[in-house]
């Protein structure tokens, strides 16, 4: 699958069927057996993850997406961590957890790759969260009540707001709409698609297809971990075997 600058691209398909799995690979959650993954023609494969965060990837995940015990402010801190190691306490920290062949790959690549490459003030990050709040304004009145007390689709707004304190150029979103009521689930796609609109590339896997595809430019319906169909969306969604299929009819 592919993934190009500024698309907004989704994943569907039945329970099973390998979607988040996926999107893990790609984060580097799990390690992929066999193929390539890249961002900007260079090769993540076997990653650690904060190295893939480093490089402008964040990742949103499905389940336990928020540091509960921390409030929205915190939580949104927590999204320019990474940046904050510094160059060299970034790589220092890759090379005592990590085994010799990625170490290697990671030591001689350029420094200007890694994000983390520059501090981030305590003011750049004042103003990080400013700008994040535009996107997710009802959050601006509960940054100091704890993420774990928060609705679960505001909790879901304070996982792609902290993912968005990256300014990545890639952002995978897994099953953002699950066990959320009709409404919030609107309130989350509109977030979504605002922030696509500012430029940041979107890998959403969903199981509400019909929504997901309405919002998305392109689509991959996966089947049993094997891409059964790759169209635009609007052809997806008009396509009746696929809505025999795998949209209900």
């Amino acid at each position: 699958m592919r993934l190009g600058a500024g698309e907004l691209v989704v994943v569907i398909g039945p329970n099973g069927a390998g979607k988040s799995t996926l999107i893990k690979g790609i984060a580097g959650i799990i390690r992929p057996e066999s193929g390539k993954v890249t961002l900007d023609g260079e090769e993540i494969a076997g990653l650690p993850p904060q190295t893939i965060v480093a490089m402008g990837m964040s990742y949103v995940p499905q389940v336990r997406n928020t540091f509960p015990s921390l409030t929205v402010r915190e939580n949104l801190e927590m999204g320019v961590y990474v940046l904050n190691y510094g160059a060299s306490g970034f790589l220092g920290s890759l090379a005592a957890t990590t085994g010799d062949r990625v170490r290697r790959r990671m030591l001689g690549r350029p420094r200007r790759r890694f994000y983390s490459a520059a501090r981030v003030s305590s003011g750049s990050i004042h103003d990080r969260i400013d700008r994040v709040l535009e996107l997710f304004p009802v959050l601006k009145s509960r940054l100091h009540v704890r993420a774990g007390e928060l609705s679960g689709g505001q909790q879901q707004m304070v996982a792609l707001a902290r993912a968005m304190m990256l300014d990545p150029k890639v952002l995978l979103i897994d099953e953002p709409s699950a066990g959320l009521a009709p409404n919030l689930v609107d309130a989350i796609f509109a977030r979504i698609a605002a922030i696509n609109l500012q430029g940041t590339a979107i890998l959403l896997v969903e199981q509400n297809a019909r929504k997901a595809l309405k919002l998305a430019k392109r689509g991959y319906v996966l089947e049993m971990g094997t891409n059964r169909f790759e169209d635009r969306a609007d052809r997806i969604l008009a396509n009746p075997e696929i809505g025999k299929l795998y949209l209900g009819g």
